[in-house]
């Protein structure tokens, strides 16, 4: 697939020559901090060196008094208390969390995971009326509720409480919880807005500790988690994040909580995970939990107490994880198949694909794998309670939901945000909804969003990569939205040696340029350039910069993004 190469405009000269100085840097690596608002030796050392001093206190977050109250005076008056979250990895963390730090407190408590496919996502009636039936006073609602007004009205003829803790964006009325923590909410002045649901809970478990004077110590024992939720949610990897992030892979790589652990060895790499290996080690396994089966048996994983346990539960976990796995793999098949057969579907500026059999639990995996193949807005679309349900991923650029606006006449319910989400619809409005998406999509997409970008930070030659210049680099992790890992370009390099093929379609080879050292290079899925990447003949390359452990020997290694032939 062809893709753009668009090198970012560089910063003011100015202030990259002032903080190269200052910091006793490369102009390249000073330019990149700068482009990414880091401008001052003070606001370096922030970033360089995330800390537990940088945390925020929780209770600038509007409501947190009104929510700690509110606990204080549950376990004052012995009321039962229900922790409620979503099924995906946020969700789990999330309710993880806050159940095991409040647990170790007061013990007249229970949690509570909404079933994927009966209940759906966020509150459910299902779930209130499970409280109310049971007597719990008041709900802790994690990563969900911020837009349940009619459910939580519900529940308060009910007499059940609620705390909502969330991170996603407010409707026009906000729910009539006891208290709202979400720093995206209106009237809500803590400083940082980008906070996963889990990171939520943390706060809300910080706040508690501030009040009842215990050590932070006893809340950073669930940092690891707060990472994983930080890293599989895709939030933003800047300020408060990214001191989370840091610290949490900091507990997972040296005292990951016994779950964790054991996710750890059952996705067999136990050691030196950075946020992709969060991503696609930890995130997949426990996502399979509610994909396949139940998220409960993620959530007891990651509260257990005893190795045994765990270990059981990271076996099935993992068991459910490999049968992700086959679906995933049969559907995007089927889907692919569909669409190559079809001139139509090709030609089209959108893709929507349905089968009624389609396991709805990995609809989602297979959308994000279309558009990795087709690069368009994508919908997959299964069978599910007698109605149909989609997964939609959109590319770089193009706001899918408000697509979804437009078609949503002929769908019963849809929500998300820009780039992901889901929709329900009836059967007999399926091919409407085909044409719709096609007419909404192909007059409003730009046809440069149909193609690839790759965002390039930089260009270098080969020989301004040494070891100071990767040992401060790696000081930019760690990695992840609005911080991604640095992008370079390097003109006329030339294969030293022969390029090979690393299983089917990843090319191994030694890139040089004139007068630098050889560098190992690993490309990714472009094998098919193999046939033109001859000794001697010069093409240019864009990629990231990242360390190679083999057999305990550590080299740097680029990973290529992108090659440009002559």
């Amino acid at each position: 697939m062809n893709k753009r190469w668009v090198l970012k405009d560089a910063a003011d000269a100015e202030t990259v020559k002032n903080l190269s100085a200052d910091l006793n840097i490369s102009t390249v690596l000073s330019n990149i901090l700068v482009q990414r608002g880091v401008t001052s030796f003070e606001e370096a050392r922030y970033f360089f060196r995330p800390s537990e001093l940088h945390l925020h206190d929780p209770f600038l977050m509007a409501d947190m008094e009104k929510a700690i109250n509110r606990i204080d005076e549950a376990i004052a008056q012995n009321q039962k208390i229900l922790v409620y979250g979503d099924y995906d990895v946020d969700g789990t963390t999330s309710v993880a969390l806050v159940y095991s730090f409040f647990s170790k407190r007061y013990s007249n408590m229970e949690y509570y995971i909404p079933d994927r496919y009966k209940e759906g996502y966020g509150i459910s009636t299902q779930g209130i009326d499970h409280a109310a039936e049971n007597d719990f006073s008041l709900i802790i609602a994690l990563d969900c509720g911020i837009k349940s007004v009619d459910k939580i009205a519900y529940a308060n003829t009910l007499g059940v409480d609620f705390i909502i803790c969330d991170h996603h964006l407010a409707g026009d009325e906000l729910p009539a919880a006891v208290a709202i923590l979400d720093p995206k909410r209106p009237q809500c002045d803590y400083p940082y807005k980008e906070l996963s649901g889990c990171g939520i809970g943390f706060k809300l478990a910080q706040a508690y500790a501030v009040v009842h004077d215990i050590p932070f110590g006893e809340v950073a024992e669930y940092l690891d988690l707060v990472a994983i939720s930080v890293a599989c949610d895709i939030v933003h990897v800047t300020g408060e994040n990214r001191v989370l992030a840091h610290l949490g892979l900091t507990k997972i790589n040296e005292a990951p909580c016994i779950g964790v652990k054991m996710l750890m060895e059952v996705a067999g790499k136990g050691k030196d995970y950075n946020i992709s290996d969060v991503v696609f080690q930890l995130g997949p396994r426990i996502n399979a939990a509610g994909r396949i089966d139940d998220a409960k048996h993620a959530v007891q994983l990651l509260i257990a107490c005893h190795e045994d346990d765990a270990r059981e539960k990271g076996d099935l976990i993992n068991l459910r994880n490999v049968e992700r796995k086959g679906h995933d793999q049969q559907i995007t098949d089927e889907a692919l198949s569909i669409i190559d057969n079809d001139d139509v579907l090709i030609a089209r500026k959108s893709t929507v694909v349905f089968n009624e059999n389609w396991h709805k639990g990995v609809i989602g995996i297979v959308a994000s794998r279309l558009t990795e193949k087709y690069y368009r807005p994508t919908v997959v679309l299964t069978r599910s309670n007698g109605h149909v349900a989609g997964s939609a991923r959109s590319v770089l650029g193009y706001d899918l939901y408000e697509a979804l606006c437009g078609c949503s006449d002929l769908l019963i319910q849809f929500g998300g945000h820009k780039y992901a989400a889901g929709l329900t619809m009836e059967p007999e409005n399926v091919p409407a909804f085909m044409a719709k998406f096609e007419e909404v999509v192909s007059s409003t997409i730009p046809d440069e969003l149909l193609v690839q970008q790759i965002s390039i930070d930089a260009e270098i030659s080969l020989t301004d990569i040494d070891a100071k210049f990767f040992r401060v680099l790696n000081q930019f992790a760690p990695f992840g939205p609005e911080n991604m890992a640095p992008v370079f370009m390097t003109r006329n390099v030339y294969v030293s040696g022969a390029a090979s093929l690393v299983g089917a379609k990843h090319l191994k080879m030694f890139v040089m340029q004139s007068g630098s050292s050889a560098f190992s290079c690993i490309a990714f899925n472009q094998g098919e350039l193999l046939p033109e990447l001859k000794n001697g003949v010069p093409f240019d390359i864009c990629y990231t910069i990242e360390e190679n452990v083999w057999r305990e020997q550590r080299t740097i290694q680029l990973n290529i993004k992108g090659i440009r032939l002559k």
